[in-house]
């Protein structure tokens, strides 16, 4: 409950009665709050007095309330939670007045995160599926049960065929023992919400100059002079993040502009509103670079010295006429000619984009043209510049730096020979055992595969892993036991054929505080677990926000009912599957009454060893922890500690923090800023791909960063460079040691165990990745340069031979089909554009916030949003219940919302809601006492097939559909 500091007189007597009554005894948390009234409907109650919530913290707190910090488990801007306990029971909460994220503000969800926690409409203990009825169990009988049948599948069928998905709401160091655990299962059918959120935001930003993160931070928008946001909605969506924005508009007259096909409440803010066709980014933003590059607006000298391919670019662009940007976005060149000017004019600006730019078969091609608009721009590695990528979840950008993806190891070291060589000796492991967990597949040429060494099923298609047939799969067997860890399947497409998936599977098992949609979208009658996990205000450990600051939570309240900590759960298979003693071989477990619970900071030292590609090595918890008690000692905007204990350094030591926790580095606080040198937080663009390029360097010409004593462009380092350069003499003995027991004169700053080659580099002011250009070109990419391609189920039938989607192909181990669905004409029959996003009351799947009384009340309906046009052709009213389908057959029964947001032709339907099913409510299939107060259908039910080319991630921004009165 969110509570004012007061000194306030008490004005009501029930409230001070209850508290006075029972200050003078020992009680517990239930009775509290039976006696208080704070228990479901007497919360907000009491709330609304105003008065009484004064006083009950006044009267409460005068000798034994603790006051503990956390952060907030829904979005990813890290808003400081300051909650108040007492007796062991979380009474009361404010936001962190001294956090330089939130700096006192909450949105609706993050002023109730103490529901969450103690919600009663959480699972309480182990159940399963018996005959269609839940059944408690013990969490012994749980995991001999799931672990025995999990072990029957990896014996028959191998290790690939159990599917282990993670949670972007894991803590880092969950996280990374999650993706460490799946290792020792011996399969890479691992991922998490990234794959399905920004998936192709780190593909095409990592491709572009290094690294795939935000580059800035909320704060540093302090500082732009013009702000434009494209595919995102950061009113709703991050609610605490436009107070950045709206800062930049109010200290530097900064004018927002705000590119979306539907006029959110982030555009209502908007200088200049700019509606486009839903799909056409690309198109878009290259139509605002012709008439950049029409005038030579464009930074040359930026361009000549930090830009490659720049040139290709250009040539593309040039086809991209204010007529031709017209025709395919339907966005008038004149408008994107003043959007032009407004960016030029107003520089260093920043771009910001979400899930709207993501979510598209090419969605990696958009992401890389927002990048590339900033580069043109010569907007990067600056102060108010760069490109701010909000991201969804609390610990999204954690989660995917930490490895929980199907495509790489912690560190982003992906999957290679040398990258599991690595990690091998990180974790103390012989490299041969790690190679006996996997399987292998006879490849074309008929030799064995490993697939240790190949990418997983991603998360967005493990339904496919259950029903393709099994000789289109690259694995011995279909995928047969799935396990949900913190993952809401309805914030996935294709929910008809998920619950076939879903029914089909062996074993299914949900770990989660909450049941999700996972208990109720299929119709089985057993194989089912649900397990309950505790909230993260029930433990403690690090959660990296969007802008790569590292905040530590820490433990708010023991575990509730009968929950456990995701750790302890995975220690407890982990005895189970009899490989405990080596996953925690550097981990000391510490018997509780509620299980093993392997110790938080030695999992953080642990990645600490070893995730040296990105600088999650210099964080100890210590570090982390002086920043949360410090928060006032730093700036609002830049970050840095000013005075006090942690004097220079940026908050939560923002990644990459270079070297070990010894070396003091302060953080990077904007990735790729020259100005300062790299030991002070500075960066180059990374030296990633090569130093040559169809006969043109890549490195660098001529720039460096502040002090560096390589004074052009260099590649990354590596011991034969520093032997080449004569800084080997440097390194101590020991690291000398280390580096030559690892590969001598060929051993990298990535792979470097004694931190040695980067401390080094550091102490001449270099970079260890080296100083090279960003590429505007990615060759590795089925379009080097980003192309607009038309959805695969898109109206514009005109526009499909000039702008055709890919061939189909195979890649992650499955069949992807593009041009077969897309050279149907679905227009006739689905006319209208389906889009999706987020609303403020809610997060993500929605259940724990549905479950939330205080965020249910403000939105208990699922809707569309029809435009007016249409619903009056439609006859269609606002209010009314109306059938909403897609051209894939799966349909929606929703109110209706007449309204100007959408455009003519577009709909819009958020994606937090579940427990209907095509018209049917599905109530009473949740454990009892276990469903959200709020239900409605999924939009994703209509959502249709549709995958990125580079990374499977889902379309759920531009397919079509048809609406009807119901």
């Amino acid at each position: 409950m969110l509570r004012k500091k007061s000194d306030g007189v008490a004005q009501g007597p029930r409230a001070a009665s209850v508290l006075s009554r029972i200050a003078s005894k020992s009680i517990d948390r239930r009775s509290f709050l039976r006696g208080s009234g704070l228990a479901v409907g007497g919360l907000a109650a009491l709330g609304a007095t105003g008065a009484g919530v004064t006083r009950a913290r006044a009267q409460s707190a005068a000798d034994n309330v603790e006051i503990i910090k956390s952060v907030c488990t829904h979005c990813s801007v890290g808003c400081t939670v300051v909650a108040e306990v007492q007796s062991g029971v979380w009474v009361g909460q404010e936001p962190g007045w001294d956090s330089p994220f939130n700096m006192g503000a909450h949105c609706a969800k993050g002023a109730s995160v103490r529901e969450h926690a103690h919600g009663e409409r959480r699972l309480k203990y182990p159940t399963k599926l018996v005959d269609g009825e839940w059944v408690r169990i013990s969490w012994d009988e749980a995991i001999n049960e799931i672990g025995d049948k999990m072990l029957e599948i990896r014996e028959k069928s191998g290790p690939d065929s159990v599917y282990w998905l993670g949670s972007a709401k894991h803590s880092n160091e969950q996280a990374y023992l999650f993706r460490k655990f799946a290792a020792y299962w011996g399969t890479n059918n691992v991922d998490h919400q990234a794959r399905i959120c920004h998936s192709t935001t780190v593909a095409g930003v990592a491709n572009t100059w290094g690294y795939g993160a935000m580059t800035n931070s909320y704060n540093d928008i302090h500082n732009s002079k013009a702000i434009f946001v494209i595919g995102g909605n950061p009113a709703e969506a991050h609610p605490v993040s436009l107070l950045h924005i709206l800062r930049a508009k109010e200290r530097n007259n900064a004018p927002l502009i705000v590119c979306d096909p539907r006029f959110t409440r982030t555009a209502a803010h908007a200088d200049e509103y700019v509606r486009f066709r839903p799909g056409s980014d690309v198109a878009l933003v290259w139509g605002i670079l012709w008439h950049i590059f029409e005038n030579g607006w464009e930074d040359k000298e930026f361009i000549r010295t930090r830009v490659w391919g720049m040139d290709q670019i250009r040539a593309e662009v040039a086809k991209w006429n204010p007529a031709e940007t017209e025709r395919v976005t339907g966005v008038p060149g004149a408008q994107l000619e003043r959007v032009a000017r407004t960016l030029v004019n107003n520089r260093p600006g920043t771009v910001i984009w979400c899930m709207g730019g993501t979510q598209h078969t090419n969605g990696n091609n958009n992401t890389r043209a927002y990048c590339i608009l900033q580069l043109a721009l010569g907007n990067m590695g600056t102060a108010g510049g760069g490109t701010n990528i909000f991201r969804g979840h609390d610990n999204v950008q954690g989660a995917t730096d930490l490895g929980v993806l199907s495509h790489t190891l912690p560190g982003y070291y992906g999957l290679s020979a040398g990258a599991w060589a690595h990690w091998a000796r990180v974790w103390g492991e012989d490299l041969d055992w790690l190679k006996s967990r996997f399987a292998t597949l006879k490849g074309k040429d008929g030799k064995d595969k490993p697939l240790m060494n190949e990418t997983g099923i991603p998360v967005s298609r493990w339904i496919d892993g259950v029903l393709e047939a099994k000789e289109n799969i690259d694995q011995p067997d279909n995928v047969r036991a799935m396990v949900l860890w913190g993952h809401a399947p309805n914030s996935q497409t294709r929910l008809p054929e998920m619950k076939k998936a879903m029914e089909k599977l062996d074993l299914m098992v949900v770990v989660d505080p909450y049941p999700t949609v996972s208990a109720v979208l299929h119709d089985r009658k057993d194989g089912v677990y649900l397990l309950p996990a505790c909230t993260q205000f029930e433990t403690y450990g690090s959660v990296t926000a969007s802008n790569r600051s590292i905040q530590w939570r820490e433990k708010v309240v023991d575990p509730l009912f009968e929950s456990r900590p995701d750790h302890t759960i995975m220690a407890m298979f982990a005895r189970k599957f009899g490989f405990a003693d080596r996953l925690f071989r550097n981990i000391e477990v510490q018997e509780t009454d509620r299980g093993p619970e392997p110790k938080v900071e030695d999992i953080t030292r642990e990645f600490n060893r070893g995730m040296w590609t990105i600088g999650y090595t210099g964080q100890s918890p210590e570090r982390l922890r002086s920043h949360m008690q410090n928060q006032h000692t730093f700036d609002r905007t830049t970050l840095q500690a000013v005075g006090g204990p942690n004097d220079g350094e940026y908050y939560g030591l923002p990644w990459p923090c270079w070297g070990t926790p010894e070396m003091g580095h302060p953080g990077t606080p904007i990735l790729y800023d020259m100005s300062k040198p790299v030991s002070k937080g500075g960066l180059t663009f990374r030296a990633r791909f090569g130093v040559e390029r169809d006969g043109q360097s890549l490195l660098a010409e001529g720039v460096y960063s502040a002090g560096s004593e390589i004074r052009d462009g260099y590649p990354e380092f590596t011991m034969a460079m520093l032997k080449e350069l004569g800084w080997d003499k440097d390194l101590t003995d020991q690291e000398r040691a280390v580096i030559e027991g690892i590969a001598g004169d060929k051993t990298n700053w990535k792979t470097d165990l004694s931190g040695g080659i980067q401390r080094v580099a550091i102490k001449h002011e270099c970079a260890p990745f080296g100083n090279a250009k960003a590429r505007a070109v990615v060759w590795t990419f089925p379009d080097p340069v980003p192309l607009h391609r038309e959805p695969l189920y898109t109206n514009r039938r005109d526009l499909v031979a000039d702008y055709p989607t890919y061939e189909d192909r195979k890649f992650y181990r499955l069949p992807t089909l593009y041009a077969s669905i897309q050279k149907k004409d679905f227009s006739k029959d689905y006319p209208i554009i389906l889009t999706s996003g987020r609303l403020v009351e809610y997060e993500g799947g929605g259940d724990e916030t549905r479950s939330n009384p205080w965020l249910a009340e403000l939105q208990q309906d699922m809707f569309v949003e029809v435009n007016t046009r249409d619903a009056n052709d439609l006859g269609i009213r606002d209010g009314q219940m109306v059938w909403v389908e897609g051209p894939e057959g799966g349909k929606v029964k929703v109110k209706a919302m007449v309204t100007e947001r959408v455009g003519a032709g577009v709909a819009f339907m958020p994606f937090h809601f579940g427990g209907w099913f095509q018209g049917e409510d599905r109530r009473s299939k949740y454990p009892k006492g276990a469903d959200p107060y709020v239900l409605g259908e999924s939009t994703n039910t209509a959502q249709t097939y549709g995958y990125d080319s580079v990374t499977q991630m889902q379309e759920t921004k531009a397919t079509l559909c048809k609406i009807w009165a119901a």
